[in-house]
């Protein structure tokens, strides 16, 4: 399992390294450049899933998450 990912800001396109939580989703983040805070896309579980270069933890194990 990956639990690393790029996370891109859309608003500002800023790129930073996170570790994502290995047995939940993450609803939410902050971007550490503009502060923007950031919530998944319609239909996404969590920001990693929306916005980062791999999906979270729970979706890699093919577990229903949201």
């Amino acid at each position: 399992m990956i639990v690393a990912s790029i996370i891109t800001c859309p608003h500002c396109a800023h790129q930073a390294t996170e570790i994502m939580p290995e047995n939940a989703c993450q609803y939410f983040y902050v971007c550490t450049f503009c502060g923007e805070m950031l919530k998944p896309k319609p239909g996404d579980c969590c920001v990693f899933c929306s916005y980062g270069t791999v999906p979270c933890p729970p979706m890699q194990q093919g577990i229903d998450c949201c």
